[in-house]
């Protein structure tokens, strides 16, 4: 199977910087690529664009990861975005592609500091690719892949719901 994967950023690949004091989104794929050294039978593409915590991202930003999504000559895509704004990244890919299925994941809490949630929902997403699915935008949160706009993050249980 051959997946391309589209790194934007997010907490799921935020770092601590000891000299900053803060968490920090990098540019480079050390959390994913951790991921996928366990990933046998599987051809990956990874694309690094954008670099950023999601709230930070503008309407070029998502201009940018929708193109790269169309460049792409595999049909399977998996996104790692924050959670934050998923869902309007999510809505303009859903409005604008129709002929690949996309996955967005991501993660409430950095790898860096506990790698269960991140390497779940992407484990998640890569096994909804591998199954029969229609062509759509899907969100892997927490258990659940379903249509991007069916689910949603409850900030106040810091959980993705989905809707009825």
């Amino acid at each position: 199977m051959k997946v391309t994967v589209i790194n934007t950023g997010g907490t799921f690949n935020k770092r601590y910087n000891p000299i900053k004091g803060q968490l920090e989104v990098p540019t480079d794929n050390i959390a994913l690529d951790k991921i996928i050294a366990a990933c046998h039978n599987i051809e990956f593409e990874i694309k690094n664009i954008v670099s950023k915590d999601s709230l930070d991202m503008t309407d070029e930003d998502r201009v940018e990861i929708c193109e790269a999504i169309k460049n792409s000559a595999n049909d399977k895509i998996i996104i790692i975005h924050g959670t934050d704004t998923v869902h309007l990244t999510s809505a303009l890919i859903k409005e604008q592609i129709n002929d690949k299925k996309i996955v967005f994941t991501g993660a409430m809490v950095p790898m860096s500091i506990e790698e269960v949630e991140a390497t779940m929902n992407f484990s998640l997403a890569l096994g909804f690719l591998s199954a029969t699915v229609e062509n759509g935008t899907y969100i892997a949160m927490h258990g659940v892949v379903v249509d991007s706009s069916k689910l949603v993050k409850n900030r106040q249980l810091g959980q993705f719901l989905i809707t009825k």
